[in-house]
């Protein structure tokens, strides 16, 4: 079993843009994902899940584009 992490890391607005645009490509044709965040790769299957998460708290607010799976 891998180690626990959560890690949070931003990137400027072009880098994010081709990131999405990777992830929806892949979704849109079936294909695992793959992805490299803090010296990981990460490759999300097929069968993962989408969500959008929507949170506000005191003066801030966050939008989370979310992909869960189990290993």
């Amino acid at each position: 079993m891998k180690p626990e992490r959560d890690i949070e890391k931003t990137y400027p607005k072009e880098e994010f843009i081709a990131k999405l645009r990777r992830l929806a490509d892949c979704i849109e044709s079936g294909e695992q994902f793959e992805i490299q965040i803090a010296g990981e790769r990460i490759y999300t299957p097929v069968r993962a899940t989408y969500s959008i998460e929507h949170e506000r708290e005191g003066g801030s607010q966050e939008i989370e584009f979310q992909i869960k799976w189990d290993d």
